[in-house]
């Protein structure tokens, strides 16, 4: 079956109280064949209605002219980049994809079959063993150092199916399938590019989803690349996992290799360029440097301040210049959509796999010592913190205990705690521990500003607050007319909505039937 193209059309918002007025539809032109995905990963809305109003001349300004803006849109909870990705590309919550965290534990896999250069973790006999850490970061790599990743996945580090002792791989570890493998399915060529190899989850549990997968290696040392300026900052520590993030001008860098990638496939091209293919249906990729700007105090070459200079999220220096970059990038990629005659054609998407915490850096309080494991101590199988907390224990009989010592105010107030989700509370947002091998035990929702670290970073993703989930999303083309919407969405819609506009129906996409999600909305014909 190959591909069915229809047009789509838009409808101009004025809103009053969050409810739509009068409004009149506006044709969207030429038929949708293509759509662009890009996640700015940390892109708050704000970020987006600030950068508007203060460049008006500006690329992200010019897609806003002729798109819909949801200003009110929601990230993944927790708003890490893996559930973040996943709702974006299969329209399902954690709960449903099954992808919490891109390092996490699970009660029922064993253990990879040796140490990696991340975990320090020995591995573990299979059968035998059951539970253990599922790890799908820049540790899965046969060289994380290298931006190859040493050529890919090596699957001595992958978990291991506690039966067959096989290893699972990211895409198989998937529990629903991907705009990707639905586009893929109508004979709609496909793409993606991300930060990890392990990103070849966005395959779906097929594996044959994404035609043309691109993962550079974020996390490896920076090496000279053949863009202007891209002569790495030194790189200092000899036993590296931060790699190009350690510094604005070389996250510029990294992301230029996934804005090439980008370019080449619109002129027809794989990725590398290699081979003529023709242009995808459906591709796209992400761009770290907002993220890095919003995290680093300062560049460690320039000393330019990273982060918000007020609580109303006027960027500093760094991050301008990360936000002026992305910007950039953006509009080469719009001019050579123009370039091959497909803009017209192509429905551009623009959103945040999550937010990032705090905006206002006056709130900003770290916290190290290995916490929240050092004060659970032994009852702790596992935990992921960065700006929230996800604990799973080695028993999930011990939960009740656990919660009554984190719930003293003493903890309470060492960790920052501003909710506890144990019990009923977590059950009635997520799965149950006792039938979900998954789902953590505790999450912990902690105070705007809490970040689970002993360094100098000013913020973090990956928690619940409202500057975690509170995202940009723009949908442009040139027959939309601007619009504004704050009607309250979410980045699960961007699924549903995505493999609509190629034509196909939104509840092939599993996710979309399961937890019954819909486009998005004042954006098609009819709706």
């Amino acid at each position: 079956m190959t591909m069915r193209h229809v047009a789509v059309a838009a409808v101009g918002v004025a809103l009053l109280g969050g409810l739509p007025a009068a409004y009149a539809e506006s044709g969207i032109g030429p038929e949708i064949r293509h759509v662009l995905l890009i996640s700015v990963d940390g892109l708050h809305a704000v970020d987006l209605s600030n950068y508007v109003t203060t460049h008006p001349a500006s690329t992200l300004a010019g897609l806003s002219a002729h798109g819909v803006t949801y200003t009110n849109a929601a990230a993944s909870s927790p708003s890490d980049s893996f559930p973040g990705l996943a709702s974006l590309v299969t329209g399902g919550s954690p709960t449903t994809a099954g992808l919490w965290y891109d390092v996490t534990w699970n009660r029922a896999v064993a253990p990879q079959q040796t140490g990696n250069a991340i975990m320090g973790t020995t591995g573990g006999s299979c059968p035998g063993t059951l539970g253990a850490v599922v790890e799908f970061d820049e540790g899965v790599d046969n060289d994380l150092t290298r931006l190859d990743g040493g050529g890919g996945i090596n699957p001595a580090y992958l978990p291991r199916n506690a039966s067959t002792c096989q290893p699972i791989y990211p895409h198989a570890y998937l529990r629903v399938n991907t705009i990707f493998e639905v586009v893929h399915a109508h004979g709609g060529r496909t793409a993606w590019t991300d930060k990890h190899p392990s990103y070849e989850w966005t395959n779906g549990p097929s594996g044959r989803g994404v035609d043309d997968f691109y993962g550079p290696e974020i996390n490896s040392i920076p090496v000279a690349l053949p863009y202007p300026g891209c002569t790495p900052v030194p790189y200092a520590d000899p036993t590296p996992d931060d790699g190009w993030t350690t510094s604005f001008a070389n996250i510029m860098c990294y992301d230029s290799t996934h804005v090439q990638a980008v370019l080449n496939q619109i002129d027809g091209y794989t990725h590398d360029r290699s081979d003529k293919v023709g242009v995808p249906a459906l591709f796209g990729t992400n761009f770290q440097a907002v993220s890095v700007g919003e995290k680093l105090k300062a560049d460690p070459v320039s000393s330019a301040g990273g982060g918000y200079t007020d609580v109303l999220a006027t960027p500093g220096p760094g991050l301008a210049a990360e936000l002026d970059f992305v910007d950039q990038s953006l509009g080469r990629m719009v001019q050579e959509l123009k370039t091959q005659g497909v803009y017209d054609s192509t429905l551009i998407v623009i959103g945040a796999k999550h937010g990032q915490s705090p905006l206002d850096v006056s709130k900003r309080a770290g916290i190290g010592g290995g916490q929240p494991a050092t004060l659970i101590g032994a009852a702790e199988a596992f935990d992921i913190s960065d700006d929230g907390s996800l604990i799973w224990l080695i028993d999930p009989a011990l939960a009740a205990g656990v919660v009554q010592l984190l719930s003293q105010p003493a903890n309470q107030a060492l960790l920052g705690i501003q909710e506890i989700f144990a019990g009923n509370l977590l059950r009635d947002k997520f799965n149950s521990p006792a039938q979900d091998p998954r789902t953590p035990d505790i999450i912990l929702k902690v105070n705007t500003g809490v970040i689970f670290t002993g360094g100098s970073k000013i913020a973090e993703h990956g928690g619940f607050n409202e500057d975690d989930v509170h995202v940009a999303l723009l949908v442009s083309n040139p027959g939309l007319k601007a619009s504004s919407v704050n009607v309250a969405v979410s980045n699960q819609q961007v699924a549903a909505t995505i493999v609509k506009a190629l034509g196909a129906d939104p509840n092939e996409l599993q996710a979309v039937m399961k937890e019954q999600i819909h486009v998005l909305p004042f954006l098609f014909r009819g709706d």
